[in-house]
C-alpha cells in the first residue's frame, strides 16, 4: 500500500509539472547548436488577495492606484502569490512590482494607465540603450526574483497621449482628431503633444534629453520622456503568459538585464503609427523563451538588444541564450530583429517556425559604426514570409534611424555605395556566423539584402533552402565575407542576383573567391 501511495503521488508530481509549463518546450532544446538552461516559469506562494479588496473600483474612471500599491505591499507581506484584478476597467496611475508577487488578469480585466504625466515620476533608467532619466514605466519593477504578469485580460497603456504623430502614417480622420488637441508641430506633418514635448525632441540627441541642470528644466519636457509600458530591470525569473499588452507610449516589453524570462501567448499590440511602437525589446537577458506569441506593431515586432554605443560597451552584457519559436508578426518593421543596439553583444540565439504576415522587413539585422559590439551564433530556421514591404532578409550596417520603408524612399541605398573605409576598433560593429535555412517567402520588394562595411565585411553568414518568389528584384551582396548560399531559388522581375566587393562567396554550388566593385550578375 505505501509503495501504491508513493507511486501516485509521484504521478500527481509528474502532472503538476506539466501543468505548469515546465516541460512542455522540451522539444526546443533538442540538437540546440549552443549550451542553454532550460527556462522555467517561476512558482509562487499559494497566496491570493483581489484588488477589489483594497478599495479598487473597476469603472474606468476610478483612480486606482494606491490599491494597487497596497494590494502588492499586503502580497509581498505575506511571501507573494497571486494578486487577483477581476473584470472591470482598472485606471491607473503606474504600479511597481515586488518580488514573488503574480499579476494575474482575470478575463475581462483590463488595466487602463491614466495619461496624466504627473503621476509618472522621472526616474534614472536606460531608454534606447542609453543612460538616462525618463518617466517611470506603467508597469516597472527592479531587482525582483519571481515576478509574472498572467491571465486572460488586457494591459493599455493609453499611449496615443504620449506619442509623436507623423502625417504620412494617419488617415485624415486620425490627423484631425490628434492636432484638435492643440500641441505643437515640428514641421507641418509631424505634430508633438505638447510644446514641452516638442523642445524635448530639440534638445536631445539620439533621444536623451542633453543640458538639462534643474528638475523645473526636466519637468517642462516631461511629455518628450515617454516611457516603455512594462519595464522589468535586472529580475530573474519573469513570466508573461496570456495577457494582451497594447498601445505602449514607447517600446511595448522591455526585459532589461533579466535572466530566466519565459513569454509565451501573449498578444502584444500596438497602432502602425505608433512612433517606437516596438512590440518585444529583449535587452542584454540570458536564458529567454518566447513562444506562441503575436505582435502586430508600430516598429519592431520581436527585437534582440544590448545596449547602444559606450554605454552598451560600458555595460558589457550580451543579449544571450534565446529561443523564439512559433510565433506571428503582423505589421511592423521588422518580424524578427537584431539591433540596432547591439553594443554589448547578441549571441547564441535560435529562431524557428515563426511567420511573418505583412513586415516591412522579414529577418532584419541592422547597426551602424560607433555601436561597436558583435552578433554571432544565430540560428533561424523554417520561417515563412508573406507580403514583405521591403527586403525578405536584410543585413545593414548603415542603418540611420529610419523604417526600411522611409529609407527606400529616401534612397539611401545609393548613399551608401560609394563609402570611406574606417579604422577597425571597439566601435566597429560585427556581424558573423548566421545560418539561416528554410525560409520561403511570398511577395517582397528585394529578397535579400546585405550591405556591411567595408572595414567590417557581413562574414560567415549561410543562406540554405530558401525559395522567394514573386520579388521585384532577386539578391544583392555588398561587402561580404565567406557567404554560402545553397539551394537558393528566386523568382524576381528584374536580375536575381548582384554581388559586389565579396570575397570567399559560394552560391548554388559555383566558387568566387573575389568579387570586386564592378560586381557580378547572375541568374538562378
Amino acid at each position: 500500500m505505501k509503495k501504491i501511495i508513493c507511486l501516485a503521488c509521484a504521478c500527481l508530481m509528474f502532472i503538476g509539472a506539466k501543468a505548469a509549463g515546465n516541460d512542455k518546450y522540451e522539444a526546443l532544446y533538442k540538437n540546440l547548436p549552443f549550451k542553454m538552461d532550460v527556462v522555467k516559469a517561476p512558482v509562487f506562494p499559494d497566496n491570493e488577495v483581489n484588488l477589489k479588496d483594497f478599495g479598487a473600483i473597476g469603472d474606468g474612471s476610478s483612480l486606482c492606484t494606491e490599491a494597487f500599491a497596497k494590494a502588492i505591499t499586503a502580497l509581498s507581506d505575506k511571501g507573494g502569490g497571486k494578486l487577483t484584478v477581476p473584470q472591470g476597467v482598472w485606471f491607473t496611475g503606474p504600479i511597481v512590482l515586488k518580488s514573488n508577487i503574480n499579476l494575474h488578469l482575470e478575463k475581462g480585466a483590463v488595466i487602463l494607465f491614466s495619461p496624466d504625466i504627473d503621476l509618472y515620476p522621472i526616474i534614472e533608467t536606460s531608454f534606447e540603450g542609453l543612460d538616462t532619466r525618463r518617466c517611470q514605466s506603467p508597469i516597472y519593477g527592479i531587482d525582483l526574483e519571481n515576478v509574472a504578469i498572467t491571465g486572460e485580460g488586457v494591459i493599455d497603456g493609453n499611449g496615443e497621449y504620449w506619442r509623436p504623430v507623423k502625417r504620412q502614417k494617419v488617415t485624415d480622420s486620425q490627423w484631425k482628431k490628434f492636432t484638435s488637441r492643440g500641441g505643437a508641430f515640428k514641421n507641418p506633418n509631424l505634430w508633438y503633444p505638447s510644446e514641452g514635448a516638442l523642445k524635448g525632441d530639440r534638445i536631445s540627441d539620439m533621444n536623451v534629453p542633453r543640458n538639462l541642470k534643474t528638475e523645473a528644466e526636466w519637468n517642462e519636457i516631461k511629455l518628450f520622456l515617454r516611457p516603455v509600458m512594462i519595464s522589468l530591470v535586472k529580475c530573474k525569473n519573469v513570466w508573461l503568459n496570456g495577457v494582451i499588452f497594447q498601445n505602449s507610449p514607447s517600446w511595448n516589453i522591455h526585459p532589461l538585464m533579466c535572466e530566466n524570462v519565459l513569454i509565451e501567448d501573449v498578444l502584444v499590440r500596438n497602432p502602425s503609427f505608433a512612433q517606437n511602437g516596438d512590440g518585444l525589446d529583449l535587452e542584454s537577458c540570458k536564458n529567454s523563451l518566447i513562444v506562441n506569441s503575436t505582435f502586430d506593431v508600430g516598429d519592431d515586432g520581436i527585437c534582440i538588444k544590448s545596449g547602444k554605443d559606450e554605454d552598451g560597451r560600458k555595460r558589457g552584457i550580451p543579449c544571450e541564450n534565446v529561443i523564439v519559436d512559433g510565433c506571428t508578426v503582423f505589421k511592423g518593421h521588422g518580424g524578427f530583429v537584431v539591433g540596432s543596439e547591439m553594443s554589448g553583444g547578441v549571441k547564441n540565439i535560435s529562431v524557428s517556425n515563426c511567420q511573418f504576415l505583412g513586415t516591412d522587413v522579414g529577418l532584419r539585422f541592422k547597426s551602424k559604426r560607433g555601436r561597436g559590439g558583435v552578433v554571432e551564433n544565430i540560428y533561424i530556421n523554417n520561417i515563412s514570409m508573406f507580403d514583405i514591404q521591403t527586403d525578405a532578409i536584410t543585413f545593414d550596417l548603415y542603418y540611420g534611424g529610419k523604417s526600411a520603408v522611409e529609407a527606400l524612399a529616401d534612397g539611401d541605398d545609393e548613399k551608401n555605395k560609394k563609402v570611406e573605409t574606417f579604422k577597425v576598433d571597439e566601435t566597429t560593429p560585427c556581424f558573423r556566423n548566421i545560418d539561416i535555412e528554410h525560409i520561403t517567402c511570398r511577395g517582397a520588394r528585394r529578397a535579400v539584402y546585405f550591405n556591411g562595411l567595408p572595414e567590417m565585411p557581413v562574414t560567415n553568414i549561410v543562406l540554405k533552402n530558401i525559395d522567394i518568389n514573386n520579388a521585384e528584384e532577386g539578391i544583392v551582396l555588398n561587402r561580404t565575407e565567406g557567404v554560402l548560399l545553397e539551394n537558393i531559388n528566386v523568382s524576381a522581375k528584374s536580375h536575381t542576383f548582384d554581388a559586389k566587393n565579396s570575397v570567399n562567396m559560394t552560391v548554388n554550388g559555383k566558387s568566387y573567391k573575389k568579387v570586386d566593385d564592378k560586381g557580378i550578375t547572375l541568374d538562378f
